[in-house]
């Protein structure tokens, strides 16, 4: 019998493309994200270099039957051709009524709905939902819904209003010094660090997989504490600092004459909070006798004290994750971050701007 030989099919070519049409498939081909977009222009691009098509499917390691229909479907549509149609997949199993339930479910506490826990975790939200009829999902699945609706995993967190009947006008004091300092005047922010203990302070850091710094624990503390006064220069930005063994009055009245003496000539501006410390009668008649005028902060409103915030860095850069034996051991390890934050230090302007607490209604319940 006689072998009729299979006819090779006929090559296709792209119709003929533009120099602008060519440099939109050059720039698909090169900046395209989309990896089923940037192969059909690649194609397109070979075919209108007339490479047949057996030599394209080699080269792009596809079908020769793929090669075909993107060159046919690029003649008919053009550019269009080259967008996936992507399909819309299996029907969601809920829909947006059943989505808003769960995510109104999920931020209610589970004693209130009449089960024996104070927090729902992932799987005994599902196991609720799907015990009680309102959908069969996934973990997974649930959690997309929760991100979602706006829903995510967050630590709870304490809050106290100022019971100050004057905490506008405090407030508002305290803003006008930080927002128009006085020309002929200092703005300093006067706060106590500490207390300083000697113990392993826990941290964070960058150590190889699994093998972490390991710090002694402890039970046991000989050397007592110590306390640090600190100073924040608003014009200047620099840090003061001084480290005593208690912080009583009279160590603090001598911390203000060691900041009289930096600035002898100009009236200074101290802002701090309402510790009994502060309000001394000796520090009151000392502070009137030497222009020094004392800005007291609303009651629980630390958090207008803008050295807190220099307060928070120098825990985190300066203590966490170490283990001092000896005060002297730890009070250098403050001085060495104090002055390398001092030479990086700039005037310090725009406290709070956009906060809520610039808003004329703004209520003191804050955290």
């Amino acid at each position: 019998t006689e072998v009729v030989p299979v006819a090779r099919k006929p090559d296709v070519f792209v119709r003929a493309v533009t120099p602008e049409e060519g440099r939109k498939l050059a720039q698909i081909a090169r900046r395209s994200k989309v990896p089923v977009r940037m192969r059909r222009a690649v194609v397109v691009m070979a075919s209108a270099q007339h490479q047949p098509v057996g030599l394209i499917a080699k080269l792009m390691q596809v079908s020769e039957s793929y090669v075909r229909q993107v060159i046919h479907d690029f003649n008919a549509h053009g550019f269009e051709a080259l967008d996936p149609k992507w399909s819309g997949g299996r029907p969601a199993k809920t829909d947006q009524a059943t989505r808003d339930r769960i995510t109104q479910i999920a931020r209610c506490c589970p004693r209130d709905l009449g089960w024996p826990f104070s927090v729902w975790s992932l799987s005994k939200l599902v196991e609720v939902l799907r015990g009680n009829g309102i959908a069969d999902i996934s973990r997974e699945t649930l959690r997309a819904i929760l991100k979602a609706g706006g829903v995510s995993w967050q630590s709870t967190k304490t809050w106290k209003s100022s019971n100050d009947p004057e905490f506008v006008a405090k407030m508002n004091r305290v803003l006008d010094l930080y927002d128009n300092p006085p020309e002929h005047g200092r703005v300093i922010c006067v706060d106590e660090f500490g207390p300083l203990n000697l113990l392993p302070r826990a941290g964070r850091g960058w150590f190889g997989t699994g093998r972490p710094k390991r710090l002694r624990a402890t039970y046991h503390r000989t050397q007592g504490v110590r306390h640090m006064f600190g100073a924040l220069d608003l014009r200047s930005g620099q840090l003061y600092y001084r480290i005593r063994d208690r912080k009583r009055w009279m160590e603090f009245l001598s911390f203000l004459k060691s900041l009289r003496a930096r600035w002898s000539g100009e009236k200074l501006y101290l802002i701090c909070d309402n510790y009994s410390v502060h309000k001394r009668a000796e520090v009151g008649a000392w502070c009137a006798d030497n222009d020094v005028e004392l800005v007291f902060l609303p009651t629980y409103s630390s958090w207008l004290n803008r050295i807190e915030c220099e307060f928070a860095a120098l825990r985190y850069f300066a203590l966490n994750g170490t283990d001092h034996r000896s005060h002297a051991e730890q009070d250098a390890a403050i001085g060495d971050y104090i002055r390398w934050r001092n030479q990086h230090a700039g005037p310090i302007r725009d406290f709070a701007v956009g906060s809520k607490i610039r808003r004329p209604d703004y209520l003191p319940n804050v955290a």
